[in-house]
């Protein structure tokens, strides 16, 4: 008779527990996005204070696929995933490349963008950028990334800056405080476009180190909301078929970026 309480009571612990499973799963009307608002042509804050890029039109494009009413909220950068974890916010899109030193803290929805990595430099500065040729010359790039990561691996005899925004390293540059800058191909040629047009010039890409750059850009939820990446990972790839992404890439963007 012991026993057949023990199985008893074993099979309402059972029951209960996957009401309990069934009890957080979370049926989301409501997102809030969180983004740095200072990477162009990603997502910047204009001259009004407005968020802007192709991410933030792709993804109040994928809210309008989810039928969700998304927020934006706007976080420095090297504090957007704490802050993520700490439930300021649900989801990150931002740029952020999918690495798996990332993945030891968030998990990441379906790549959306996957571009090229350039090194910039001054007009007359040479396009050798090893890390023998760049040997005591200054980089620069925007802390807590890849770049910074990238860098700090392979680019020992460099004198490594981190700045808070990747557009301040810009600005160094153009001021002759470096020698070279390191980003995402799209956001540095935004910037060779426009500030940086009369001073800078590309020297070359930046090869890619699978272990440090990941597969893509992808947005990063917390590991609990399973439901969430679920949501965002079916939008993206219904975007992507339907033509929906493409018609926002080449709205900011003149070739392909994924």
């Amino acid at each position: 008779m012991k026993g057949f309480v023990r199985l008893i009571a074993a099979a309402v612990l059972t029951a209960a527990g996957a009401t309990g499973v069934l009890a957080q799963a979370k049926e989301w009307k409501e997102i809030r996005i969180g983004t740095e608002g200072a990477y162009p042509p990603f997502n910047n804050l204009n001259a009004k204070k407005e968020l802007e890029g192709f991410e933030i039109d792709y993804a109040n494009m994928l809210c309008e696929k989810m039928k969700v009413k998304c927020t934006w909220v706007v976080q420095d950068w090297d504090g957007i995933i704490p802050a993520l974890l700490a439930n300021k916010y649900d989801i990150i899109i931002a740029g952020m490349n999918a690495t798996d030193e990332r993945k030891k803290q968030v998990d990441f929805t379906a790549v959306y963008t996957k571009t090229p990595i350039w090194a910039i430099s001054g007009k007359s500065a040479g396009t050798d950028i090893s890390p023998a040729a760049l040997k005591g010359k200054a980089i620069g790039t925007q802390g807590s990334t890849i770049h910074a990561n990238f860098l700090e691996k392979f680019y020992k005899d460099s004198t490594i800056r981190l700045y808070p925004t990747q557009e301040e390293a810009n600005l160094d540059l153009a001021n002759g405080r470096l020698d070279y800058i390191i980003a995402d191909s799209l956001s540095l040629e935004d910037f060779l476009n426009n500030k940086g047009k009369d001073c800078c010039k590309k020297a070359a890409d930046v090869p890619r180190d699978a272990t440090i750059h990941g597969p893509g850009t992808a947005g990063a939820v917390r590991k609990a909301d399973v439901e969430l990446k679920a949501m965002w990972d079916k939008a993206i790839a219904e975007s992507i078929a339907d033509g929906s992404h493409k018609k926002i890439q080449d709205k900011w963007f003149k070739f392909p970026i994924l």
